[in-house]
């Protein structure tokens, strides 16, 4: 990641490498946290980090 705090979607999606479905997915289903800020979703470095290591975890426990 490049030092940033917060994410867009679409930066989401490149650092993710997921497309904008999945990323809609995952924040529904919980396993990806954002914020809001006026109209626009935005996803933490922290909870893109978080992610990274659930990903991470299952990986491991297949």
């Amino acid at each position: 990641m490049d030092g940033r705090q917060l994410y867009r979607v679409s930066d989401a999606m490149r650092l993710l490498s997921m497309s904008r479905t999945v990323i809609y997915e995952q924040l529904r289903a919980g396993r990806l946290r954002s914020v809001k800020q006026g109209r626009t979703r935005l996803i933490p470095a922290a909870a893109i980090a978080d992610y990274i290591a659930l990903l991470e975890q299952e990986a491991r426990t297949i």
